[in-house]
């Protein structure tokens, strides 16, 4: 048996949990406040305040750490690799503390696993599956301008762990599929999976694909350039309207799909009206997946929290489903990819160096 500690950072939080194989033994979500981060002057001055908590709830618990076989970080936004499961080294740690692509909590994840894990005998920590995760074809690189190609960067984690979840109950193997999955949460991301690849994706952050609850998605570029230049909104105010306060939350001030849901109940017909666009904003983006690999797949597959919600996915299965079967595995959990990642390699999957 083996004892696997997951580790993911969030901006407010941090969630860990404890696997014993592929039992749940433990699992925790510590809530910071903007008066518990106060103090720390960048992102990486957080790691020992939140590895010491963690410590904390995990010997309440009666966690006995030097029984843990590995500890799995959240992977950070790194330099773009393939994917997979990574042994924390020194030059991942180095771009993780150096926030090498940008800062996100997440670039925690590797250096906490690494700090729990280097005390104890037999210990390994690793990252898998970062958001930066690029295995896109060339021609999907190739943007109008040579200055900005497309990049990958889509909720990684989760997608892989999905295909593999569908590819086990199929009794296939992910690397024998082609799916188009949508993740489905407060950002959107929808990618072609190729026999064990995307090789194509939307940038589900802060550039193009489907508007979200707080994130703009494809939006016309020239009337965002002369907003940018009109001298009434700062770079960062744009950044925000971009991501934070993009999507649902500028259309009708939540986030908070349920929520919408009731006042479309109540009669509101805007917030009909813009649910229904950002599932036929989805649902037109795994159109053009679908015509990525050819419309040969064997499932196009709907997941994150949002796929919990009849109103989104009856949406997108009306627009889809004379092209594709369509799946729905609800909600996602990130704890769960991180620790099967972690157990892969421990049962003999060989990890990949950084």
């Amino acid at each position: 048996m083996y004892k696997i500690l997951s580790v993911n950072p969030g901006s407010t939080s941090t969630k860990f949990a404890v696997y014993e194989d592929e039992t749940l033994v433990c699992l925790h979500t510590i809530r910071h406040s903007v008066q518990d981060l106060k103090p720390f002057k960048t992102l990486f001055d957080q790691y020992e305040f939140r590895k010491t908590l963690m410590l904390d709830y995990l010997k309440n618990d009666g966690i006995d750490l030097s029984d843990l076989s590995a500890v799995v970080g959240r992977g950070g936004m790194v330099r773009p690799l393939e994917s997979g499961v990574y042994a924390v080294n020194d030059k991942l740690l180095s771009d993780l503390k150096a926030s090498h692509s940008a800062e996100h909590a997440s670039n925690l994840g590797g250096v906490i696993a690494f700090e729990i894990a280097e005390n104890i005998p037999n210990c390994q920590a690793f990252i898998a599956d970062p958001v930066v995760v690029d295995e896109l074809q060339d021609v999907a690189r190739v943007s109008g301008l040579p200055e900005i190609p497309r990049i990958s960067m889509f909720h990684a984690l989760n997608h892989k762990a999905i295909a593999r979840k569908y590819a086990a109950a199929t009794g296939m193997s992910y690397e024998n599929l082609k799916l188009v999955i949508a993740h489905l949460g407060g950002g959107i991301s929808v990618a072609a999976h190729s026999y064990g690849k995307v090789i194509d994706t939307n940038q589900g952050l802060d550039g193009y694909g489907p508007f979200s609850p707080e994130r703009a998605g494809t939006i016309d570029a020239g009337r965002l350039v002369d907003m940018c230049f009109e001298g009434k909104y700062t770079q960062a105010q744009i950044k925000k309207m971009l991501v934070g306060n993009g999507g649902l939350m500028a259309h009708l001030g939540l986030s908070d799909v349920q929520k919408i849901e009731l006042k479309i109940k109540a009669g509101d017909e805007n917030a009909d009206l813009i649910l229904q666009a950002m599932a036929y904003n989805v649902g037109k983006e795994i159109g053009s997946m679908l015509a990525v690999l050819s419309g040969n797949v064997d499932a196009v597959i709907l997941t994150g929290g949002i796929a919990r919600s009849k109103f989104v996915v009856d949406y997108i299965k009306d627009m889809i489903s004379a092209m594709a079967k369509v799946v729905v595995y609800p909600g996602e959990d990130e704890m769960e990819a991180l620790a099967m990642s972690g157990l892969r390699v421990l049962r003999g999957e060989k990890s990949k160096v950084y």
